[in-house]
């Protein structure tokens, strides 16, 4: 009997043994690897330990996969505009997509004023202002991403959103926005303008022209305002980028022509269509179709012109995917 315990008691120290040895091994694996006891009070005070937060109101706030590095602040970049700077300049400075510039300062105006302040987020993403009856879960469906990441980017719980609070929403580039109804505004190609008409070829680029048909604009004699697709009569038209029509219809030299508000808050402008497929206040996602291609307005031959403005004012769109 006395064997048998000797026994058991040398086997249990074995275990003992070896569980510690695994432990150091893993730990000399893992050399950032530090525990961390979590208690009542930490849970109590909206404390965080470790990588995840804890809230009183058992909010559990995951790590973000944005940004890889710690932020001297999470709060919004204010840039003041000097002379020289252009939405893409900004953009490469701050490390973000131009389109968030003009998604974080709605009614954003060009040509850009220098001594203009503008808000930035300190990574992809935008600067929103919490308007009445916005929740924590509205605003996550708004910019499709989780609650979590609400909250726990902006380090606060749920009731204290408030109208007037300003928060910054990381979302990735890779994934982009929401439409209302919760469902990817860019599905194509998220975070790029795709070719309203896949392979077409560009007759006209944005700029100066001696075409003495263009209309004068920004100190030119005559400047094309957009871009324009070489297409035959009746070719599909898609969404460049997801967002609301808010125009559809006649509409002077540009002929029966759709206006689509995308996530961002830029203006796409299709047209000389022949018809249109869409109506006022429809959401539309990236690569759904408007429309068809036409001649109608001031034009000499079936072609779309495509048209990006930012605050009502036509910008140069950048390079089109697809075409």
């Amino acid at each position: 009997m006395r064997i048998n315990r000797y026994m058991t008691h040398a086997v249990v120290v074995a275990l003992a043994m070896a569980m510690s040895g695994y432990t150091a091994v893993d730990r000399s694996l893992f050399p950032d690897f530090h525990a961390a006891a979590v208690t009542a009070a930490a849970a109590d005070e909206s404390s965080a330990v470790g990588d995840v937060s804890l809230g009183r109101d058992s909010v559990i706030i995951k790590p973000l996969s944005v940004p890889t590095s710690a932020l001297a602040s999470r709060a919004p970049i204010v840039h003041v505009v000097v002379d020289g700077d252009t939405l893409e300049s900004i953009g490469r400075q701050f490390k973000l997509p131009w389109r968030d510039v003009v998604w974080s300062n709605p009614g954003l105006r060009m040509p850009l004023k220098v001594g203009r302040p503008l808000e930035l987020p300190p990574v992809p993403g935008v600067v929103v202002v919490v308007r009445k009856g916005d929740t924590a879960t509205s605003l996550a469906a708004a910019y499709g991403v989780d609650v979590s990441t609400v909250l726990g980017f902006n380090r606060i719980r749920g009731p204290q959103l408030m109208p007037g609070t300003v928060l910054v929403i990381p979302v990735d580039p890779a994934q982009g926005p929401n439409l209302s109804t919760g469902v990817p505004a860019d599905p194509v190609d998220p975070g790029q303008l795709l070719c309203p008409i896949a392979g077409a070829k560009i007759i006209q680029q944005f700029g100066p022209t001696s075409f003495a048909i263009e209309p004068s604009f920004g100190g030119y004699l005559h400047f094309h305002t957009g871009i324009d697709l070489l297409a035959g009569y009746g070719t599909s038209i898609v969404a460049s980028a997801g967002g609301r029509v808010t125009a559809a219809g006649p509409a002077d030299y540009f002929g029966i022509r759709v206006e689509v508000t995308d996530s961002f808050g830029l203006v796409e402008v299709y047209a000389h269509m022949s018809q249109v497929a869409v109506a006022v206040g429809q959401e539309v996602q990236q690569g759904a179709t408007v429309g068809s291609v036409g001649s109608t307005g001031l034009s000499i031959g079936a072609h779309l012109h495509f048209q990006l403005e930012v605050g009502r004012v036509p910008t140069a769109p950048g390079p089109l995917i697809g075409c």
